[in-house]
């Protein structure tokens, strides 16, 4: 945002206020209050404005973002891979160890975003895990 739209008022060097410069002097007396009425009167459009360019500025980034995101809604029985912590990666496998644990066929869902979920073999595991910590996975 301009200085004009935060402080109502054009910026203006102390230099300029010393040692008057034609700008200065042009604003000085009778024309000055004319001049501050009706930057007045403009300042409430100038902010509306500004806050018009920043909705839109909003709505693009959200448009563009929303573009790349692909919202895939898991249900019960799909497979999904379950993100590997770091408590739980093997220290020996470094850098280049898997970060995915799985495939896991999800059983159950538990609450919105939550699932219940089982291995290959039919084994439950104990906790429940979030939809963030999960991929869909397809044979």
């Amino acid at each position: 945002m301009s200085y004009s739209v935060i402080y109502r008022v054009d910026a203006v060097i102390p230099v300029e206020v010393g040692d008057p410069s034609l700008r200065y002097f042009r604003e000085s007396g009778p024309q000055n209050d004319d001049s501050r009425r009706q930057k007045l009167d403009e300042v409430e459009e100038r902010r509306d404005m500004a806050y018009i360019r920043m909705v839109v500025q909003k709505q693009q980034a959200k448009s563009h973002y929303n573009k790349k995101a692909k919202i895939m809604p898991l249900k019960v029985r799909d497979y999904v891979l379950k993100a590997k912590t770091q408590a739980r990666k093997d220290p020996r496998e470094g850098k280049i160890g898997t970060n995915w644990d799985g495939p896991y066929k999800i059983v159950a869902t538990t609450s919105k975003g939550s699932f219940t979920l089982e291995t290959i073999e039919g084994k439950r595991l104990p906790n429940n895990w979030n939809i963030t910590h999960l991929k869909y996975f397809n044979f």
